[in-house]
């Protein structure tokens, strides 16, 4: 149950009933927002909503609050409904429900917050679709963790969910990774040659080259450079996308889909798309090149399809690749989840999405913002083209996958973010992967002992749990809906974190000043009901933030 989504249907009603009595005018009702109040002692939750409507209504927000108040009907999960200034509707929800919940919680276990509003909706998430040219590193990390978190959030409202790696296996970056294996290799044998302009520095080629040597010896000196460059691109594009499937999994992060960028042209989706785009007018030559000519407001300038030399850009592909999706594959949303040097590319996808005939909206873009290493007060360089970088591989080594998780999800993707190598590692309450997890492992060390006692609490009075720790324990502990239910709307995983945090705050502080196994058996029988309640909801947390739920730390 969601309870914002319960009180704003309440409101709804008691406006529609006091406009059908005459009570209040009909004017057009804005979505009823409902807020937390900043003070707990006005309510649990709370409505602006009058304020917004004392202009429409012209009527003071006080007097529209207190019509509102007197339809609403009654509710078993509400205890009061009360006004205060200048307008605002708070509701406190009853105790006895409350209390209640601690055993429907456990009921649902495993499924604890999940809903049914994605209806078996067809979701596509694209993410990480890093060129096949070398190791993820940590920035593409961050995206990694974001997409696979938001597909576990989405499955759990009910979506029918598909994970995919776009995989860029055609055009020059390609070419030039493997120009720089064949240089490197043939370095290896004392060939005096250079890498290209805008090569792949990094000591991974060299080190690719040696096993390129031990698997073809000499064979490939005595090519040509473009049959050699055939023979090597497909090894390296293989053997680096198996690195990257390898560290991508030592994050937890696993793939429904790869997708490979040459499939479009070998197949018809590319000359479809073109087609497409020129029946529709879409499409201009100039300068012998083919551009995408936009009508659309936020993306006034034109782009190169092909180029002059016949050569498709990327924007094609991605042309194509959308294409596929949406007219294909028939996905009913797309969600892509880019870097932050693909910004400027948001609004020529929408406008070519929408200029082949797919409502726009069915396409969101998400982009994450940078990310820095730091370890202590020094900083930690990130360079792919350099080989000065930090690999995700190496990431895991130091930190482990669960701070790689949960470091990376909690920020919001549009803010820039320093990651804290030494507070990763920390075994303290300051480190909150730490915190958050020994706080399962005291919730299991607590049942454990319970078990080993052979306690039963199955039966519990669940009445007894009045203490304002238990109280506040279990509303953190039924939030987990709402939370859920507010990343399906925004999009946003980085709320999952914060409550988790959040949830093992109240859990610490509940068991710091409650006893749970003592010689008061009810009240035993209770409180172990409600650590139960505790350990579905912190163990669901970190399962849908890809995370261990330890039992013992």
């Amino acid at each position: 149950m969601i309870i914002p989504d319960v009180l704003a249907q309440l409101v709804q009603v008691a406006i529609a009933g006091a406009q059908q009595a005459g009570e209040l005018p009909r004017v057009s009702i804005p979505n009823v927002g409902i807020e937390r109040p900043q003070n707990p002692e006005h309510g649990d939750f709370a409505t602006s909503l009058s304020l917004k409507l004392a202009k429409p209504m012209n009527i003071p927000p006080m007097d529209i609050s207190e019509i509102v108040v007197s339809f609403i009907p009654d509710c078993v999960e509400i205890s009061s409904v009360k006004v205060t200034p200048p307008g605002f509707i708070n509701f406190r929800l009853d105790t006895a429900w409350v209390q209640r919940q601690v055993g429907c919680v456990i009921h649902d276990g495993v499924h604890f917050g999940n809903n049914t509003s994605g209806d078996r909706k067809r979701v596509q998430i694209e993410f990480v679709s890093v060129n096949p040219t070398g190791p993820i590193h940590v920035g593409h990390a961050r995206g990694a963790v974001m997409g696979s978190t938001l597909a576990s959030v989405l499955k759990a409202g009910g979506y029918a969910v598909t994970q995919e790696y776009y995989v860029n296996d055609a055009g020059s970056q390609i070419e030039n990774f493997a120009r720089s294996l064949l240089v490197r290799y043939q370095q290896a044998f004392g060939r005096q040659t250079e890498l290209p302009e805008n090569g792949y520095a990094g000591s991974y080629v060299s080190d690719m080259a040696g096993e390129l040597i031990e698997l073809r010896g000499e064979n490939l000196l005595d090519l040509d450079e473009s049959t050699a460059l055939r023979e090597i691109a497909p090894w390296g594009i293989e053997h680096v996308l198996k690195g990257i499937e390898r560290d991508l999994e030592s994050i937890r992060v696993k793939f429904d889909s790869w997708f490979s960028e040459r499939t479009l042209f070998d197949g018809n989706d590319y000359e479809l798309t073109m087609k497409i785009l020129d029946n529709r007018g879409y499409v201009v030559k100039n300068q012998g090149a083919t551009w995408f000519r936009s009508q659309s407001e936020d993306n006034e300038k034109d782009n190169v399809l092909i180029r002059s030399n016949g050569a498709p850009t990327y924007f094609a592909s991605d042309a194509a690749y959308h294409y596929n999706k949406f007219l294909v594959r028939n996905y009913e949303q797309v969600i892509n989840i880019w870097g932050a040097d693909h910004h400027g590319h948001v609004n020529r996808l929408k406008s070519v999405v929408s200029a082949l005939g797919v409502n726009p909206e069915a396409l969101t873009v998400i982009i994450t913002q940078l990310v820095a290493l730091k370890r202590g007060n020094i900083g930690v360089r990130v360079s792919k083209r350099t080989g000065d970088f930090v690999t995700l591989q190496e990431l895991v080594e130091e930190v482990g996958s669960d701070a790689c998780r949960y470091f990376f999800l909690a920020r919001s993707p549009e803010a820039q973010m320093e990651f804290d190598l030494d507070l990763a590692v920390r075994r303290t309450q300051e480190n909150p992967v730490y915190y958050i997890q020994y706080a399962h492992a005291r919730i299991a060390g607590i049942l454990r002992q319970a078990k080993e006692q052979k306690v039963e609490f199955g039966a519990a009075d669940l009445s007894l749990l009045q203490a304002p720790e238990e109280l506040q324990l279990i509303r953190k502990i039924i939030e987990l809906p709402e939370i859920i239910s507010a990343i399906i709307r925004t999009l946003a995983p980085h709320h999952l974190p914060y409550y988790t945090l959040g949830l093992a705050t109240s859990f610490h502080w509940f068991y710091d000043r409650c006893r749970v196994i003592s010689d008061d058996t009810p009240l035993t029988w209770a409180r172990l009901k409600l650590v139960d309640a505790a350990r579905v909801s912190l163990s669901r947390c970190l399962s849908l933030m890809g995370m261990d739920a330890p039992d013992r730390m």
